[in-house]
């Protein structure tokens, strides 16, 4: 009797053994097999790091740690007092210029009446030569029939050169004058070069000015924050960052094994450590353009020494809709685990609808026609 129940329970466990691998078996065939999970994940932002652009100490920080600021908020301002002066300094010298520009259209407008003057001086010695050539004329046809004498003629023959040689002088004169204004244009073409450049030197120096008021690019969080008042600020040197939150995303960093079937826009299952209760719902966005080893600082050199094949890790990044569950409490840094479902992978593109290779593509196709 004792033995047949033990045979029933053998049996009986042998079946439900058989049973549980069978379901497991087909839970496998279904969906397992198509899973494709890490545990090297982590939350990551875009963080903005915010430095000055100019040179000088700060008088003042209006943005405290962790605080939520608002892309255009004041975050830092910096002593001002040399930029202001350099402000000044560049609207006297555009002040400056405009003025002789000024002088220089007073001179032109003088400069025609005063060539106006030396045409009246030109066609006067021209109307007294016209009247010393006749008077010329006069004497020496008396001289020849001896009505007049020879002094006289002499006299006429003086005035015709004096003649002459005034309406020389006076066309010299006017073409001088013409020649004075082409001077006074040239002279304002160069002053108006001036001018733009002392423009150009005080829209930089307001630029300047307006750049001692450190604001915030974009919205986000402030972190690391290491400006203080009476700091001496230096452009490239960094104030502090703006974390984007809620606008995070996960870089899973998968095995170069499991990317065989993995495509951009599956369904990715997350876990984040610090929140074990809560699952998120995310999509493969993108994949880096190399491995992670060929990013940093020191790359392996495989042809030298000892070769030893180690699997490689490819960062790949899944987006996270701006309502999950989870939206602000998350924070770049944080450890996720996440589960890839590669089914369909056949019926999806390697690339998204735009992408990179996409826009290549269109380029080759418009320059082949």
């Amino acid at each position: 009797m004792a033995n047949g129940v033990r045979k029933i329970v053998l049996s009986g466990v042998v079946l439900a053994v058989l049973a549980g691998g069978a379901v497991a078996g087909g839970n496998w065939w279904r969906e397992g097999r198509f899973m494709e999970s890490t545990d090297n994940a982590y939350v990551q932002s875009d963080i903005t790091v915010v430095s000055p652009k100019v040179s000088a100490y700060v008088r003042d920080v209006k943005a405290a740690e962790n605080q939520l600021v608002r892309a255009g908020d004041v975050l830092a301002v910096l002593d001002d007092q040399d930029f202001r002066a350099k402000v000044a300094e560049a609207q006297a010298a555009v002040a400056a210029q405009r003025a002789a520009l000024g002088t220089l259209d007073s001179k032109l407008d003088l400069q025609r009446t005063v060539i106006d003057q030396a045409a009246a001086t030109l066609a006067s010695a021209e109307a007294e030569q016209r009247r010393a050539q006749q008077e010329y004329e006069r004497s020496r046809s008396l001289a020849n029939d001896s009505w007049t004498s020879r002094q006289k003629l002499e006299t006429a023959d003086a005035d015709l050169r004096k003649a002459v040689a005034q309406v020389a002088k006076s066309r010299a004169a006017l073409a001088a004058e013409n020649e004075q204004v082409n001077v006074l244009h040239a002279t304002r073409t160069e002053t108006e070069a001036h001018l733009a450049q002392a423009e150009a030197t005080l829209r930089t120096a307001r630029i300047d000015l307006e750049n001692t008021v450190v604001r915030a690019p974009v919205d986000g969080v402030v972190g690391n924050r290491g400006v203080q008042v009476g700091q001496y600020a230096r452009p490239g040197v960094q104030l502090l960052s703006l974390v984007p939150l809620p606008d995070v995303y996960v870089v899973a960093n998968f095995k170069e094994t499991q990317l065989s079937r993995m495509r951009p826009g599956q369904h990715v299952s997350i876990s984040v450590d610090a929140f074990p209760d809560r699952h998120l719902e995310g999509t493969v966005e993108s994949f880096a353009p190399a491995s992670g080893s060929k990013f940093s600082l020191l790359p392996p050199e495989n042809a030298t020494g000892n070769f030893t094949k180690i699997v490689q890790r490819v960062p790949v990044r899944i987006a996270l809709p701006r309502d999950n569950a989870l939206a602000g409490l998350l924070r770049p840094g944080l450890s996720v685990e996440a589960e890839v479902d590669t089914r369909g992978a056949d019926a999806l593109p390697h690339m998204p609808a735009g992408g990179v290779f996409g826009a290549l593509a269109d380029k080759q196709a418009v320059a082949a026609r």
